[in-house]
């Protein structure tokens, strides 16, 4: 996952702990727990394959679901 971080730029990166703080809080999750460090992967990998006219927060929700249940 460090690998992948690495590799964002700063603004990508940004973007990545700031959709994973808004998630946690918005559903009561911890940022270090095992939702917290699957939201930044799933985070991640949105980032570096998503388009830019896509909102990674949206993705996000769907990707998570069951982390939900």
């Amino acid at each position: 996952m460090l690998q992948s971080l690495i590799s964002l730029s700063d603004q990508e990166i940004e973007l990545v702990i700031d959709a994973v703080r808004e998630w946690c809080a918005k559903h009561g999750f911890d940022i270090d727990s095992s939702q917290g460090r699957r939201a930044l992967t799933v985070a991640i990998d949105l980032v570096q394959s998503r388009r830019r006219d896509t909102s990674i927060a949206s993705e996000m929700e769907q990707n998570l679901a069951d982390c939900l249940e």
